[in-house]
């Protein structure tokens, strides 16, 4: 795909991005009610982030018809015949959004090859910080921005000045797994952060704001785009094993902390 053709993609996940993204704080400001459940009952659905990827699946099926969709929220998965497929977290952080604590944001990749993150190739990736109004964006081999700004990755090298995040999954079992790793981590860092948006996260790290985060049970909506725009910034983004980052682990890091986190994991 051209440089043109990037762009014209880029263009239109940001527009898409940052629509979504007022809306989303405009519901927010009107109140936020849970609408279901997901996994678990601590996981948790609101009518905004379906009415969020609704949104978004009509503005780039829209423009781009032949088109693949993959949204968290499931509300109309397209096969799509051009060779590019739109991976789609309307709402990033959804208990953030309820209790109006912490980040939340829309996360918005286009990829091309097989629905797989094992095989595919990002193209384009924009996230919108909602509560910060800012977006995020990088696009294949073309650096990545904040606010229109180039940012890079963190280069500390040493894991025992780190601020890394990290977040948890919806099942209680598998947190007593994870904050058993946590336990182990913390005394060997800087700090640990658990800000509750994998995209926002990933974002961060990004622009050298944390040096490192890693989270496993995520699924390919979360960090589509936000591994892109981590790449993009001279970053690091794997599954622990040097492979494409998975269900199991997405670890993202600045080039000179990784494979000291990598080997903790």
């Amino acid at each position: 795909m051209n440089t043109s053709e990037l762009t014209e993609l880029l263009e239109l996940a940001t527009r898409t991005a940052e629509e979504a993204a007022a809306f989303l704080r405009a519901s927010r400001v009107a109140g936020v009610a849970v609408a279901g459940t997901k996994s678990t009952e601590i996981d948790i659905v609101t009518e905004a982030d379906r009415q969020a990827e609704e949104l978004i699946r009509e503005r780039i099926l829209a423009a781009r018809p032949d088109d693949g969709f993959l949204g968290e929220e499931g509300t109309g998965s397209v096969q799509g015949t051009s060779g590019v497929t739109w991976v789609v977290d309307p709402l990033d952080g959804t208990v953030n959004y309820l209790y109006g604590a912490g980040p939340y944001a829309v996360s918005i990749a286009a990829v091309s090859g097989p629905a797989d993150p094992a095989e595919w190739t990002e193209l384009v990736g924009v996230v919108v910080v909602c509560t910060e109004e800012v977006t995020y964006a990088a696009s294949r081999d073309g650096g990545a921005t904040a606010a229109g700004e180039r940012i890079g990755v963190s280069r500390e090298s040493r894991l025992d000045l780190a601020l890394v995040s990290t977040g948890l999954a919806y099942d209680r079992v598998v947190r007593q797994e994870q904050t058993a790793t946590v336990a182990t981590i913390a005394p060997l860092v800087r700090d640990i952060r658990m800000g509750g948006s994998a995209a926002t996260d990933l974002c961060l790290v990004a622009a050298g704001r944390l040096d490192a985060y890693y989270e496993r049970r995520l699924g390919p909506w979360d960090y589509a785009a936000g591994a892109l725009i981590v790449r993009e910034a001279g970053g690091v983004v794997e599954n622990g094993r040097g492979g494409a980052p998975d269900a199991d682990l997405v670890l993202a890091a600045g080039p000179g902390v990784v494979e000291a986190l990598r080997s903790l994991l």
